[in-house]
């Protein structure tokens, strides 16, 4: 957690404003959810990295988190009160998130994500819509030198189930994309061998025999041995199949060798897509392997085109994970000069189903981190420019009410006024505005109340003449 003192603030909250317009501009209506959630919510599809951050607690018999991201939350709302709108829903959202990261440059603990979700928006237009918006709100606050890099997630989910491979280890391959891409397969090979255990049994004794016939012989083992199944509400012929996959796991080894090869040769491909899509087509050729997904990606390419994003801003990187569990086809990120990501997202067309909902509901969305964004922004070359910001100091407590009026007309025309509350000389008012970079003091004395006028000194110019008040 950090103080944010007044200067900071102020951009803060400027950028927060331009980006809020600008998401008002693309037809994306804002909402506001509360900062605690039931713990639950977080805990089933944000991935291991992620929940190791949730700030969580149990209150009055409730296990409860603070906020550590929004799409959860957002989605959780669809599905509670926003069911019966019609589809595509856009929606946005500004507020504080929580996560116990190691403090480092530009990583908080407390920081502001700003964001949208479209809830019902089909690939490849929506997502191509996603990715123009949050470039285009870069360029709007004055972000001019970023790239954009583009995953899926949803190739590699597509490789693993041509492999044939357990839905529990596709999952286990595809959110360890990013470890294997650094640390190498093994990394992920000892995860995937975590948990399973020394059984009774041999797989050698089922080798023959169809899943049936596999089970019936596994349940009259358990009974001869005097395992008690009955436990639980799950029947004892379920609990048997469970066991006989996890027995059968080992005969699905070299499909995770493969698989473990592919992924690996897979992570490493990165760069301009007229160089990299080629490289994943031949490798998966070489598999044996097909897959959609890069059409898709193909496409996604040439609306962002339409979109005016330059091609040579983006970059493809297969290698690329995010870390959420609940991504389920394309993901971006885009990053500053200074490789700072400044935000991210993707699609996750399973979440809504997962949170409840009536029916399977795609859904694309991205945020950024506001601190992130404000820190890269490049200051404009007119930067010197004054604040519109003014001192009114009036010369004697004669004079205050005169100064309240001119205050009050200043603020009409979108001056920044602050007004002597403690009967301080002109000299002292002048050096209280210098310290506190206010570029304009007013000042009103008995002749400016008789005619009716102001004394106007610029601070940066040492320029000074008097206004009529009437023609501020």
């Amino acid at each position: 957690m950090r103080d944010i003192p007044p200067d900071d603030q102020r951009t803060l909250y400027r950028v927060r404003t331009q980006l809020e317009a600008l998401l008002v501009q693309y037809g994306y209506a804002a909402l506001d959810l509360p900062i605690v959630e039931h713990r639950d919510l977080y805990l089933r599809k944000l991935g291991e990295e992620l929940v190791g951050k949730v700030y969580e607690f149990a209150f009055g018999g409730r296990n409860l988190a603070l906020r550590p991201e929004w799409t959860a939350s957002v989605l959780r709302t669809y599905v509670a009160h926003l069911q019966d709108q019609p589809l595509p829903l856009r929606l946005s959202y500004s507020g504080p998130v929580f996560r116990y990261e190691r403090p480092q440059r530009l990583t908080y603990r407390q920081f502001t994500q700003v964001g949208v979700e479209m809830v019902g928006g089909l690939t490849p237009r929506a997502d191509a819509e996603i990715i123009a918006l949050a470039a285009a709100g870069l360029d709007t606050v004055g972000v001019t030198s970023y790239r954009v890099v583009l995953g899926h997630i949803g190739l590699v989910r597509e490789v693993l189930t041509q492999l044939g491979l357990a839905e529990r280890t596709q999952g286990l391959l595809a959110w360890g994309l990013e470890q294997i891409r650094t640390q190498g397969p093994e990394a992920v090979r000892e995860r995937l061998r975590e948990g399973q255990g020394d059984l009774p049994f041999d797989p050698v004794l089922f080798q023959g025999l169809d899943d049936e016939q596999a089970t019936t012989l596994l349940l009259n083992l358990l009974r001869a041995m005097r395992v008690d199944l009955a436990f639980g509400t799950r029947p004892p012929e379920d609990i048997a199949r469970r066991l006989l996959r996890k027995l059968r796991r080992d005969e699905s080894q070299p499909r995770i060798d493969q698989a473990l090869d592919l992924l690996g040769r897979l992570s490493q491909i990165n760069g301009p897509a007229d160089e990299t899509l080629p490289q994943v087509t031949s490798l998966l050729v070489e598999a044996g392997l097909t897959t959609t997904t890069l059409d898709e990606i193909r496409s996604v390419l040439a609306l962002l085109e339409a979109h005016d994003l330059e091609r040579d801003r983006i970059i493809l990187d297969f290698g690329l994970g995010r870390g959420l569990h609940y991504y389920t086809g394309l993901i971006f990120e885009m990053y500053a000069i200074d490789n700072i990501q400044l935000c991210g997202g993707g699609r996750y067309d399973d979440l809504v189903l997962v949170l409840g909902g009536r029916q399977p509901v795609p859904a694309v969305g991205f945020a950024y981190g506001l601190e992130r964004v404000v820190a890269a922004i490049e200051p404009p070359a007119d930067s010197s420019a004054p604040r519109r910001e003014v001192l009114v100091a009036p010369v004697a407590d004669h004079d205050y009410a005169y100064a309240l009026e001119a205050a009050r007309r200043l603020r009409a025309r979108n001056f920044a006024v602050t007004l002597d509350v403690r009967g301080r000389s002109v000299a002292s008012n002048l050096r209280d505005a210098a310290r506190r970079g206010i570029a304009y003091v007013a000042i009103v004395g008995a002749e400016e109340r008789e005619r009716r006028e102001i004394v106007w000194r610029n601070l940066d110019t040492r320029e000074e003449r008097r206004v009529s008040i009437d023609e501020l």
